[in-house]
């Protein structure tokens, strides 16, 4: 049911690994992996990095790589990655702990990290076998979340490793410009609505609040549950992890977070529609409520937040069907990706106008 729910598949051809050079590796920088052999395996999920489910006996790890072909500009940094979860894991133990990095590309082809692998549950669009979902369950799983992400922000940055990849002054500012120059770049089709909110994104920059260590990609099928959902016991993806405005990590959050009223593009999105639409989970604006009472922040300005995280997530959406169309993926998930990203710009416009 696990290897199921959390989608753990064969290696897709194209994405696979040198097996012989990566054991020999991890059996030079890893001390006591038993003698059996390397097995590995893919997470059918995501649709940016590559992951691996890696089994050597007992001995379970987790590997993280780039995508095959060309990427974006200071986009998937494993080392980054890295160094984030080891300046946080041990303040914040909900990350992974990392095992070790690599930028050997005769190993697997790109540098790679690895961490170890956490078992328990992750919700995407449905739940496990056996589970009831009752309107309570998705009560509680809403504020688990809520509870982690207020969490994170209250950790102090100062006291990690992450003090010195912090520039929080201009923060949003810069974050606005560089996502438009990270559309710019990746542009395919001339798309209603872009120059109007880009417009709107630059002249209605809120004044940020005191800034924190930030996910960035702080979504529910990122989040790894104990098996009756009473605790979140990992939580994964780090690569976009930064020092900033709190509330741009709520409004990514929330971009993420589909409720029942949700256009039917902005459902279907990525895949499947999620588990938030069903009876009992917070809805965008009860979420953010909560979030506001628990960390005592100001989140009055979030329509802001808002309109540039779903501004965002249509880039991140439009830098993989960029790659699609140029042919440096075959991965056919993404060829309706065009669509999606239109969808996300109107609702961001949206958003943006009603003010």
């Amino acid at each position: 049911m696990e290897e199921q729910q959390n989608g753990i598949i064969s290696v897709r051809a194209g994405e696979e690994l040198d097996k012989v050079r990566l054991e020999q590796f991890l059996r030079k920088e890893i001390v006591g992996l038993p003698n059996n052999q390397l097995k590995i395996r893919q997470f059918g999920t995501g649709h940016s990095n590559l992951t691996y489910a890696l089994e050597i006996g007992d001995w379970e790890a987790v590997l993280r790589r780039p995508p095959r072909g060309p990427v974006a500009p200071k986009a998937h940094d494993m080392e980054r990655e890295y160094k984030i979860l080891s300046a946080l894991h041990p303040i914040f133990t909900t990350a992974p702990k990392p095992f070790v990095f690599s930028d050997d590309l005769s190993i697997v082809g790109s540098p790679f990290f690895v961490m170890e692998r956490r078992h328990g549950i992750v919700l995407d669009s449905d739940f496990p076998e056996g589970v009831d979902p009752t309107p309570e369950l998705g009560r509680i799983i809403s504020e688990k979340m809520v509870d982690l992400l207020v969490e994170l922000h209250s950790l102090d940055y100062m006291k990690t490793g992450l003090a010195e990849m912090a520039k929080p002054e201009g923060f949003m500012q810069r974050q606005v410009e560089g996502w438009i120059g990270r559309y710019e770049r990746a542009q395919t089709d001339q798309l209603e609505g872009v120059a109007q909110l880009t417009e709107w994104m630059r002249k209605n920059i809120p004044v940020s609040q005191e800034p924190t260590i930030i996910h960035y990609d702080f979504k529910l099928n990122n989040a790894l549950f104990s098996e009756d959902f009473s605790e979140i016991t990992g939580l994964f993806d780090w690569e976009m992890t930064t020092v900033g405005d709190p509330l741009a990590d709520l409004g990514a959050a929330m971009s993420y977070w589909i409720q029942a009223d949700d256009p039917e593009l902005l459902k279907e999105g990525l895949g499947k529609v999620p588990v938030t639409v069903m009876e009992g989970f917070y809805s965008r604006e009860e979420f953010i409520a909560s979030y506001g009472n628990k960390s005592g922040r100001d989140v009055s300005d979030m329509n802001f937040y808002l309109t540039f995280a779903y501004f965002k997530l249509a880039v991140i959406v439009q830098q993989i069907y960029y790659r699609y169309k140029k042919g440096q993926t075959q991965d056919p998930r993404f060829m309706h990706f065009n669509h999606y990203v239109k969808s996300l710009i109107h609702h961001a416009l949206s958003i943006a106008l009603k003010g």
